[in-house]
């Protein structure tokens, strides 16, 4: 495991994988994708909060050009 990874917990503070929390299609073709750093922690904040809805919504999503 490496320890340079931010770690991710749910309310009931049971650790959450970002690696396993599903993409939707938006973030594919968000140019903050794959940007490590504080955007990578958000984003995967941003999925996991939403997981299992039926849609995805994202207020700091820009296109790729």
């Amino acid at each position: 495991m490496n320890d340079n990874h931010p770690k991710f917990y749910d309310d009931d503070g049971t650790e959450i994988n970002p690696d396993l929390i599903p993409k939707p299609a938006l973030c594919v073709t968000c140019k903050k994708d794959g940007i490590s750093g504080e955007e990578e922690i958000l984003c995967a904040l941003t999925r996991a909060d939403q997981q299992g809805e039926d849609e995805f919504r994202c207020y700091a999503y820009e296109p790729k050009e």
